[in-house]
């Protein structure tokens, strides 16, 4: 596994989520209070893409049916989800935005 440049810190406001791609991840930046988080840009109940969602506090709510997923565990946090969506390491290093991945 290694750190991979995913964006720039700037890029990702307080309270947005991003879209990346990292190696062969899709990937969604979330920015809770200045903290980035990695999730799997798709949610566990129907396949949706998390990371059209919007970020309530430190959940991430599905734009399908409303699942919502803990950005800091994956957590599913709100019906229909009842399975984790992965969750990927992150450092930030200035203004690069690092996501561990294989």
């Amino acid at each position: 596994m290694a750190f991979v440049q995913a964006a720039k810190l700037d890029n990702i406001p307080r309270g947005q989520v991003k879209i990346v791609s990292v190696g062969d991840e899709e990937v969604a930046l979330c920015n809770v209070e200045g903290a980035i988080h990695a999730v799997a840009n798709i949610c566990s109940h129907d396949g949706g893409p998390l990371g059209e969602g919007h970020l309530i506090a430190d959940q991430i709510e599905c734009p399908r049916h409303g699942a919502r997923f803990d950005v800091r565990t994956g957590a599913a946090k709100a019906l229909p989800a009842i399975v984790p969506i992965p969750t990927f390491a992150v450092k930030v290093d200035g203004q690069d935005v690092l996501v561990e991945v294989d």
